[in-house]
């Protein structure tokens, strides 16, 4: 006698607290322990996170995945915010959405005129007390983000970061003595994850 098919399990919505666990996951290789403080926090285990990161990538690389700014909507809802922008020459518009974890941070979209996602990271919030950054001790794990260090300490070099939603900053910084020390600054999805101090300056 055949057998009959199974029934395929429904498959849950890709909620925002998934979405928290997929930015985690990718902070877990710098900062484990700020990950498992905040992982614990959405009540989560780690075989949620692995979940949340496995089927994020399945919805990214499918070949019938929807763009990324529709993704982000069908995942985050409606932005909380949309503000005209202009970077350079080009206009663009800036989509912010909150996240739980980060109460202080938007989650920032930036989006061209023909609908193409130019950049995707953490944010500060608007009218959210931004960190005191002066020297190289302020530069601490989840402190900041790329634009707020990037301001901090003017100039700074951008630099290519070591995978896709990695970026870096090479400035200089004042130590705790006023010395200037090079520093290299790493970021995940925008939000700084660890610093490498150098020689004097």
């Amino acid at each position: 006698m055949d057998r009959m098919p199974s029934e395929k399990r429904p498959v849950s919505p890709f909620t925002p607290r998934a979405f928290q666990l997929v930015l985690l996951r990718r902070m877990a290789d710098h900062n484990p322990d700020l990950v498992e403080d905040a992982r614990r926090e959405l009540g989560a285990s780690l075989a949620d996170m692995r979940e949340a990161n496995k089927r994020w990538q399945a919805m990214v690389r499918s070949p019938r995945a929807r763009g990324p700014l529709s993704r982000y909507r069908s995942v985050l809802g409606e932005p909380e915010s949309r503000t005209p922008r202009r970077i350079g020459d080009l206009d663009c518009e800036a989509l912010l959405w909150p996240l739980p974890l980060w109460p202080g941070l938007r989650f920032e979209v930036l989006v061209a005129p023909n609908g193409a996602v130019w950049n995707e990271w953490l944010v500060r919030a608007p009218g959210a007390e931004p960190p005191v950054l002066r020297t190289v001790d302020d530069l601490t794990p989840w402190s900041c983000t790329v634009d707020e260090a990037a301001r901090a300490f003017a100039p700074a070099r951008p630099l290519e970061g070591s995978a896709p939603t990695r970026w870096g900053l090479a400035f200089t910084a004042p130590d705790g003595q006023g010395v200037r020390r090079e520093v290299v600054a790493e970021f995940t999805w925008g939000l700084l994850q660890r610093t490498a101090v150098g020689e004097r300056r």
